[in-house]
């Protein structure tokens, strides 16, 4: 049997499904934008190759634990996402942050304190704050939509975060700590690997410089139950619309005319291993760096190929310890604790709403977490807890509950959290990485400006591309 009479009988047992969009992926954004198209009377077929819905939101039982095993966080700023949990009657709490936090010095020093700058030599500090001033300056020419548009757009992003960082200061320490806000804790890759329009872009995209560096800000709130019901929610209000375990293999099209227009108006046909969706436009709503997993025929146009070949995920274990109490308050704790020199840099008490138990969740990022994943699965528990420990003492290296979030595994995310462009990405193919091609629209939270890697950018965003199909 010939390849071609395989495929045609391969088709002819196949189920088919007609509508006027077809949705791939089942993530935060997606879901927006079905449910929008929907709301506006348009028919959607929403697939997801995961057994189960929400991509990057995943609230998950692990031992008798609840825990975030993805996305989390609801900060002030975040209106898209705020709009969307008060429409589904969904509830907030405050993260504890009661008492002193803690910081590590390079010397092992153990240090308390309040507010948000570190315990630092008064040099460092005033380094420190300088650098903060002259970033949140730098952000506010920034529109987060279009940072390829700011006249230095090519300059900045021709210079590494860490480069233009040592020609604003020769502090060792505030460099590292500054770093640490957009390197380690957002973008999850070393500060020499992305661009400083890169990094104006990530605190553009939260409002401020400021507001990156004000943990009790950007981690403000968390949802009762999980952030994981507001797709949950959002994919029952489509009912059978949306199919799990739905790979999307191929997407036919007419392609484009030599001056970039629809060479005609046919449409798509979205392929899985079992369905054929017929529609009239497609929303690829996945990670940037899964684009081209799925094979297109005709081929994407050459920008397209080239562009997501400029962007990469960045890496970050979550770490999550859960103990009888939490003990740290009985410490007088806020649970808060940073250090640029300890294997986690980051930690918080991420106790659940109402939960006798204590939670702590802990970050390893980019290089740290590369080096922790060559020792087996109980050294490398062993090494995380000896960090927790030096930020709460001896009984954070005994939790009931020990679990770490990998999403680098994922073969449906490939990493965490969001991706971002190599050096000169950003300036050169920015303003192409959401515009639609022919019937061919892109949609996820690291596409956005405002809110970008956030479950707010991947609303904003669904609901912006939803909106420009029903006007088209």
């Amino acid at each position: 049997m010939t390849r071609q009479h395989a495929n045609r009988k391969r088709r002819n047992t196949m189920e088919r499904i007609d509508c006027d969009v077809v949705i791939v992926g089942a993530g935060a954004s997606g879901l927006t934008a079905a449910n929008k198209l929907k709301d506006a009377g348009k028919s959607v077929v929403v697939l997801e190759a995961r057994d189960r819905i929400g991509g990057r939101l995943w609230t998950d039982d692990i031992d008798g634990a609840m825990l975030e095993i993805g996305g989390q966080w609801v900060s002030p700023d975040q209106d898209a996402l705020i709009e969307t949990l008060d429409e589904l009657g969904l509830e907030t709490y405050e993260r504890y942050r009661e008492g002193e936090n803690v910081y590590i010095a390079e010397d092992g020093e153990r240090r308390l304190f309040e507010g948000d700058i570190f315990p630092v030599p008064a040099k460092t500090e005033g380094e420190i704050v300088g650098l903060i001033e002259k970033l949140d300056q730098l952000v506010a020419e920034i529109d987060p939509d279009a940072p390829w548009a700011h006249p230095r757009a090519k300059e900045l992003d021709e210079v590494s975060f860490a480069e233009w960082l040592g020609t604003q200061t020769d502090d060792e320490e505030a460099k590292l700590n500054i770093g640490m806000f957009i390197a380690g804790a957002m973008l999850t890759k070393p500060a020499h690997a992305f661009s400083a329009l890169q990094a104006l872009l990530m605190a553009a995209s939260a409002g401020s410089f400021s507001h990156l560096v004000d943990a009790d800000f950007i981690l403000d709130k968390r949802v009762v139950g999980g952030l994981q019901q507001v797709p949950l929610l959002l994919a029952e209000r489509l009912g059978g619309a949306v199919r799990l375990g739905q790979a999307v293999r191929t997407i036919r099209w007419a392609g484009l005319t030599e001056d970039g227009a629809p060479a005609s108006d046919s449409g798509v046909v979205a392929v899985t291993d079992s369905l054929e969706v017929h529609a009239r436009r497609v929303i690829v709503a996945v990670p940037p760096v899964l684009i081209s997993r799925i094979s297109y025929e005709p081929p994407l146009p050459r920008r397209q190929h080239q562009l997501h070949q400029h962007l990469s995920m960045g890496f970050v274990i979550k770490v999550h310890a859960v103990y009888e109490t939490p003990f740290w308050r009985a410490d007088g704790l806020s649970g808060t604790a940073f250090s640029p020199y300890e294997l986690c840099h980051e930690a918080y008490d991420n106790t659940n709403h109402e939960d006798p138990r204590g939670t702590l969740v802990g970050f390893v990022s980019d290089e740290e977490a590369d080096g922790v994943f060559t020792l087996s699965a109980e050294e490398r528990k062993e090494r995380i807890l000896e960090s927790l420990s030096h930020y709460y003492g001896e009984q954070a290296k005994h939790p009931v509950v020990y679990y770490e979030s990998d999403w680098g595994s994922e073969e449906w995310t490939r990493g965490a959290y969001a991706a971002s462009f190599d050096m000169g990405g950003l300036a050169r193919y920015g303003s192409d990485l959401r515009a639609p091609v022919g019937p061919i629209h892109f949609s996820c939270s690291d596409m956005a400006g405002k809110g970008y890697q956030h479950v707010d950018g991947a609303i904003r965003v669904g609901r912006e591309v939803a909106a420009e199909i029903l006007a088209g």
